[in-house]
C-alpha cells in the first residue's frame, strides 16, 4: 500500500526532469501528501503537461463519488479484472510526481513510520491510473490512484507492498497512446533496492495536516 508520500522538489526541478508545462495552479511543496487531496499528475491524454488531480479514483460510472476514499492504490497484480481500474489502464495512465513515500512498521505494538526515498533524493514517477467523473450537476473530477507491487528487498523490511516506481525510459512508455497496454506486466515490478534508502521518522507524519519539513527528519 501506499498511504501517503512527498512531492516538495522546486517546480524548475520537476519541468526540467519531466519536460513538461507547469500546471495552471500554484503549485506548494507537499511534504504529507494524503488521500483525498489535489496532487501533482502527468496524464497520458496531455503528456506534456502537470495537472492536479485528487487522490482516491472515482470511475466514470460510479454512481457515489466516496468510491474514490477506498480507490486509493491498484494492485498491479489484479489491474486488468478490476472494473474500476480495467478501463482507466487502457486509455487513462497517469504519472504521479513524488520525491519520497511513507509507510509503517510495526515494533513492539506501536506503529514507527518511515521514509522511503532514491539515494539522489531526486524526484521520480510512480505509475497511476486516472478517470474523470461528472457529478449530477455536469461537474468534473479527476481524480486518480496509485499502482502497486510486491515490495523490494528494503521496502520489504517494513512493509510487503510499494508503489510501482518508473525508470525515466519506463515513463515515456507509460504515458504513451500507442502503448500496448497487454504488455504492462513487465513495467509493474519493484524498482531496484539498490537505488533507494529508508529510515525511521517522526509520528508528525502520522497527521496529514502536519504537511512540514519537519517531517524528513530522521530519528534514531
Amino acid at each position: 500500500m501506499c498511504g501517503r508520500f512527498s512531492n516538495f522538489s522546486p517546480l524548475d526541478v520537476l519541468r526540467n526532469r519531466f519536460r513538461v508545462d507547469p500546471p495552471d495552479e500554484p503549485v506548494s511543496p507537499r511534504y504529507n501528501a494524503a488521500p483525498g487531496q489535489k496532487l501533482i499528475v502527468i496524464p497520458m491524454d496531455d503528456p506534456h503537461k502537470m495537472h492536479f488531480y485528487k487522490w482516491g479514483l472515482i470511475p466514470s460510472w460510479a454512481r457515489d463519488p466516496k468510491i474514490g476514499n477506498s480507490l486509493i492504490n491498484a494492485r498491479s497484480e489484479t489491474l486488468k479484472e478490476k472494473p474500476a481500474f480495467r478501463g482507466s489502464l487502457n486509455r487513462r495512465r497517469c504519472l504521479v510526481l513524488a520525491d519520497g513515500f511513507y509507510e509503517w512498521k510495526t515494533t513492539s505494538g506501536r506503529k514507527v513510520p518511515y521514509r522511503v526515498e532514491l539515494r539522489g533524493r531526486e524526484p521520480f514517477a510512480m505509475a497511476g491510473l486516472c478517470s474523470t467523473w461528472k457529478d449530477p450537476d455536469g461537474k468534473s473530477i479527476d481524480t486518480f490512484a496509485i499502482v502497486t507491487t510486491n515490495a523490494n528487498e528494503i521496502v520489504g523490511t517494513i512493509h510487503d507492498r510499494m508503489p510501482v516506481i518508473f525508470t525515466p525510459e519506463q515513463e515515456s512508455k507509460w504515458i504513451d497512446l500507442s502503448f500496448d497496454f497487454q504488455e504492462v506486466n513487465q513495467y509493474l515490478l519493484p524498482y531496484s533496492e539498490n537505488d533507494m534508502e529508508i529510515y525511521p521518522i517522526s509520528t508528525l507524519v502520522n497527521n496529514p495536516k502536519n504537511d512540514i519539513p519537519e517531517i524528513l527528519e530522521p530519528i534514531r
